[in-house]
């Protein structure tokens, strides 16, 4: 069983950024890849990040290359979302999941989810 929280969602204005955090409880946190997600009001959930279990593979969906950088921590059982130039599009709210899996990209392959974390962003 793994738990997750996510942290760091907030009000911003176009153009800035926010970190958000999701903390994983166990000991086997490096044997899960983990991704992001987010759901917009009205919309299905959508892929928006993931990472390997080592972390040497990211994997983005093309809207938020070049201004969202997913890493992980394993020592600290810890993964990240940097997210940078956001835009008013970006507004959702945030979704971090662990999974055995390999097909990071769908969210049918997460065993894992947190209760998320609201990011919103002003024009």
């Amino acid at each position: 069983q793994v738990q997750l929280v996510e942290s760091g969602g907030g009000l911003v204005q176009a153009g800035g950024s926010l970190r958000l955090s999701c903390a994983a409880s166990g000991r086997t946190f490096s044997s899960y890849a983990m991704g992001w997600f987010h759901q917009a009001p009205g919309k299905e959930r959508e892929f928006v990040a993931a990472i390997s279990r080592t972390g040497g593979n990211t994997y983005y969906v093309d809207s938020v290359k070049g201004r969202l950088t997913i890493s992980r921590d394993n020592a600290k059982n810890t993964v990240y979302l940097q997210m940078n130039s956001l835009k008013p599009e970006d507004t959702a709210v945030y979704y971090c999941a662990a999974t055995r899996g390999w097909i990071l990209t769908s969210a049918t392959v997460y065993d894992y989810w947190g209760q998320g974390t609201q990011v919103t962003v002003s024009s």
